[in-house]
């Protein structure tokens, strides 16, 4: 690494990191003025509020606007340089315009990778730590509080020949009044299985149903049989019974996949939006290197305006990219947009962006 790789990192991650600080503490302190009677009705000790909900607030506030706050640093950093000449003495020096920017795609590809493994395996964490303490503390009677106890029936399919139901399920102590499956064949029912109870057991983190009937259906055949106490390993859990709107963000993309296979079987209206959270997941960290990029062309060239002027373009930049995506996202949930296609239109419209912008910088 050169003195140059050295110099533009070093300005790339100082004004990234001390931009993305500035904006969190300003975030945590509006958060703070809208919660206050939440938290004093709460009884929670500062200590407390802060290691329960603010210890996980802040990561997702971070990674909600880290794309954007990496391309307006990049455009702040880049355009004093140009200000001061200092691209000019570079290129003069005989680098070429390409070695100029590969500081940037080295920074780039750096957050781009820090960013891939928040958004993979920590902000969901922090996402399931910041939406329980809201539903408990914030919004004690919001859709998605995993302590309120629901009634609810639930109809949903296993697998691609058995359906089941569960009546009056509690979401609380994960039991349900009434449980039955029918497994069918063609057109023909096999089997039957019905209990007046089902409830989950932690201990062996199995389904356990009481005075199950199983009638097993062979052509003019039938067999019956009956049972006080049967222990089943069905393939859903209870989180995956839990009307919980916020489920996609709570879990990690392991878990993400898991269920969305899980979400396929039952024939769920809501698979796009799982899927999009899951390639968004991988989307993001790319679009970090382009911006990262578009930003460095873009304030590269010295302009009258200085950097307002280049400010102003990326922020014109930065709100298409955001609008793009959420209409690519609306058009996925509620229309026929494949979502392998929604989470990636606006990666690689700027991609074109950054390829034509490119062209037309002068090297």
């Amino acid at each position: 690494m050169k003195t140059i790789d050295r110099y533009i990192l070093k300005k790339y991650f100082t004004t990234f990191f001390f931009a993305i600080f500035l904006f969190t503490v300003i975030a945590v302190a509006v958060d703070v003025s809208e919660k206050t009677d939440d938290f004093v009705k709460s009884g929670l000790s500062a200590g407390q509020v802060i290691r329960l909900y603010y210890i996980a607030f802040v990561p997702y506030i971070i990674a909600l606007l880290f794309p954007l706050f990496v391309f307006i640093s990049v455009i702040f950093f880049t355009s004093k340089m140009a200000g001061n000449s200092e691209i000019v003495a570079i290129i003069a020096g005989g680098a070429s315009y390409n070695r100029f920017l590969r500081p940037y795609l080295l920074g780039g590809i750096s957050l781009g990778l820090l960013l891939l493994l928040m958004v993979n395996f920590i902000i969901p964490k922090a996402n399931d730590v910041r939406t329980t303490f809201e539903a408990v503390y914030v919004n004690p009677n919001s859709s998605y509080d995993p302590l309120q106890a629901v009634n609810q029936s639930i109809y949903f399919r296993i697998d691609s020949f058995t359906y089941a139901g569960i009546r009056n399920y509690d979401t609380a102590t994960k039991t349900g009044t009434v449980f039955f499956m029918a497994r069918v064949k063609g057109q023909q029912l096999v089997y039957n299985l019905r209990a007046d109870n089902i409830h989950w057991d932690t201990s062996v983190n199995k389904w356990v149903l009481q005075n199950a009937y199983e009638r097993t259906i062979n052509g003019l055949k039938e067999k019956i049989s009956t049972t006080r106490k049967k222990t089943m390993n069905f393939n859903f859990q209870p989180f995956d019974l839990s009307r919980d709107d916020y489920a996609k963000d709570k879990l990690a993309t392991p878990q993400l996949t898991s269920f969305i296979q899980l979400e396929e079987l039952r024939g769920s209206e809501n698979v796009n939006a799982l899927k999009i959270e899951k390639y968004r997941r991988l989307a993001t960290p790319l679009a970090v290197v382009i911006l990262t990029l578009i930003g460095a062309i873009i304030a590269s060239k010295r302009a009258r305006g200085g950097s307002g002027a280049h400010l102003a373009v990326g922020f014109v930049l930065a709100a298409f990219f955001i609008l793009m995506d959420r209409f690519s996202t609306i058009f996925s949930t509620k229309g026929n947009l494949p979502p392998e296609i929604a989470a990636w239109i606006p990666d690689l419209v700027f991609i074109v962006v950054a390829y034509i912008l490119y062209k037309k910088a002068a090297k």
